[in-house]
């Protein structure tokens, strides 16, 4: 990684001085990430998604943009092997069915070796964990009333084996993933079509999260929604595209210099037409 660049990139995180590799400097760079740089898709919204090579993504959140789970745990993985960390990428499937055994390549997700210990670490989940967790089988409670699960998954399909993350308040309780080495280059056709392909999710919805020690913080079109397990649920609509980028700008940390006039104008367009469809899908 480019010094400058890794520079820049820890400045967004908050330190100038990570130290030596260790499980404590691992805990506190993954909690600075989720809290620091945002899932997100505006550039999708707007027809133009970033590439997913790992130093394009480094760049541009030391510029104050963030991205979904290719561009984050790609430059993050890149970030930590620049630090001395032992990295591994994998191939993962996040799902809404929780029996769902199979592996599509929609995520990648990450393991990190340090201090003699192995941990699942993943930044690119949006809703998962505050602080990475150990690489072994077993339920995890964490801050805020928050409870994960690992647990080995069999061979399939002639696929290796791997692990399962279990997240039962999510909206997508289970992601599956291989042990086998993976390249980024494996998972460029699937973002060809995450960014671009008309029945995407993230081509559809304007989608925000960032991850704290209590909750998430979550914008899908104009619904802004503050999750913590242990006080429930709160979410209000926005009123008007200020109220729009001033949210975007105050609680997920995106910067907005970026955007043009033109582009605000657009994202807003498109805000309000999907938001019009999930009214009507409510009202049926």
């Amino acid at each position: 990684m480019d010094s400058a660049i890794r520079a820049g990139y820890l400045e967004r995180l908050g330190t100038t001085d990570p130290g030596s590799p260790c499980a404590e400097g691992l805990f506190a760079l993954h909690r600075a990430h989720l809290e620091r740089v945002p899932y997100e898709n505006i550039d999708i919204q707007l027809g133009r998604p970033p590439g997913i090579d790992p130093a394009l993504s480094a760049r541009r959140f030391a510029a104050g943009r963030g991205g979904y789970c290719y561009h984050l745990n790609g430059a993050f993985a890149l970030l930590l092997e620049s630090l001395g960390y032992e990295v591994t990428r994998h191939t993962g499937g996040v799902n809404a069915d929780p029996a769902e055994r199979g592996v599509n390549g929609g995520h990648l997700t990450l393991t990190v070796r340090v201090d003699g210990a192995a941990y699942f670490v993943d930044a690119g989940l949006g809703d998962g964990p505050h602080e990475p967790l150990p690489l072994r089988e077993g339920v995890y409670a964490r801050g805020g009333g928050a409870r994960y699960v690992l647990e080995r998954l069999e061979p399939l399909d002639g696929e290796g084996p791997g692990w399962t993350y279990r997240n039962p308040g999510g909206p997508m309780p289970r992601m599956n993933f291989r042990d086998a080495v993976a390249t980024m280059s494996g998972f460029e056709g699937m973002h060809r079509w995450l960014s671009t392909g008309a029945d995407s999710p993230f081509v559809r919805t304007l989608a925000l999260l960032r991850r704290d020690a209590r909750g998430i913080d979550v914008l899908r079109g104009r619904v802004l929604s503050r999750i913590e397990p242990a006080k429930g649920t709160s979410e209000r609509e926005l009123a008007d595209r200020d109220e729009l980028f001033e949210v975007i700008a105050t609680v997920f940390g995106r910067r907005l210099d970026d955007l043009t006039p033109v582009d605000r104008a657009a994202l807003w367009a498109r805000v309000c037409a999907t938001h019009e469809d999930w009214l009507a899908s409510r009202a049926v």
